[in-house]
């Protein structure tokens, strides 16, 4: 994971999976299968498709299963049941819930007000949707929770690396380098721990989250960024015609999206954009509502709507959480990221 050192420069070092020992390992891997009699070269067809491991597995249905080249009916049968073996995907008490929910990370916003709302900062093995106007903080916070992720969790940081899938071009390195220095990092380091890509279509975004699979069983990822969700759906499907399938195909996202943070204990932050809403009501100023629909709306575990202030200030309002109540806080942009408005 990572450590800190206190010398004259804070230093960030990557220590292996493999070195981490008091860590209970929150997957099995997908190896563990040839133990249960499955063929090794079965296992690799698995993971050329992007299952790394029995949780992610068991997140297939058997019909997509049998989809993989070289696996027949029978064969994705065989494998279901020894992963059923070794991994318990029944049910099991509520207060063994609330003792897996103790493994859930609250990550940093860099506001003690962001967090407060929150309950701490961005949690792990959810997803939280933020939308708003452009100019509105979003991609700002984004850039926040790079660094932040990466503080120890002493620093009520994730302690591991960052995943950022950009699909409208605003991820900015030269932006991490001074959030880096406000939170005592070393730039060069926090950079290092990030992994970028550029998406282009929504085929590329969702291949992007398959290959992630791959990454996040080797190392401590703790969060996954997409900025924006939405963007690339809008631009590649059009009119009412497209409506219906373009639903469908950000439904499978989204599912992918939720079943790498129930995987990998990782939290997913994505960004969303917003619509004019014309039948907002004669009382509201500006009428406007996120874009995506209901699919987008029943897949976010909690939903954040951000708007301008005054200057630099920006708020944050609670518009749906399982575990929150319906408030509101004030932050501020400062070139060290995201941080709490100074009186």
């Amino acid at each position: 994971m990572i450590e800190f050192k206190s010398e004259e420069q804070s230093q960030l070092q990557l220590v292996e999976r493999e070195d981490v020992d008091d860590e209970e390992e929150l997957f099995e891997a997908i190896d563990k299968l040839i133990s249960q009699g499955i063929n090794a070269g079965d296992v690799k067809k698995l993971q050329d498709a992007g299952i790394y491991t029995c949780n992610g597995l068991m997140m297939h249905t058997k019909k997509s299963l049998t989809g993989i080249k070289g696996l027949s009916e029978a064969k994705v049968d065989k494998i279901c049941e020894a992963a059923e073996k070794i991994v318990n995907f029944g049910y099991i008490t509520g207060s063994d819930v609330l003792l897996r929910r103790k493994s859930v990370v609250r990550i940093t916003t860099g506001s003690q007000a962001l967090d407060e709302l929150l309950g701490g900062g961005i949690e792990t093995l959810s997803i939280t949707e933020a939308f708003g106007e452009f100019r509105s903080g979003k991609t700002q916070l984004a850039h926040t929770l790079c660094v932040s992720t990466q503080l120890p969790l002493s620093m009520r940081g994730g302690n591991g690396k960052v995943a950022y899938i950009d699909t409208e071009g605003t991820f900015r390195p030269d932006r991490i380098v001074p959030i880096a220095e406000r939170f005592g990092l070393d730039a060069g380091a926090v950079l290092d721990n990030i992994i970028y890509a550029r998406a282009y279509t929504y085929e590329h975004q969702y291949n992007l989250l398959l290959g992630l699979a791959a990454k996040m069983s080797e190392e401590p990822f703790r969060l996954l960024i997409v900025d924006s969700v939405i963007a690339l759906f809008r631009v590649d499907f059009t009119g009412r015609g497209e409506l219906a399938e373009r639903q469908q195909k950000l439904a499978q996202m989204l599912s992918r999206l939720t079943k790498i943070a129930e995987e990998f204990n990782v939290a997913v932050y994505m960004t969303n954009q917003v619509i004019a809403d014309p039948g907002g009501g004669v009382f509201i100023s500006d009428p406007k509502k996120p874009a995506g629909g209901h699919v987008l709306a029943h897949a976010a575990t909690i939903r954040l709507m951000f708007r301008k202030g005054k200057g630099e200030q920006r708020i944050c309002k609670v518009f749906d959480a399982p575990n929150l109540p319906e408030n509101e806080a004030v932050f501020q942009i400062t070139p060290g990221g995201i941080s709490d408005v100074k009186d």
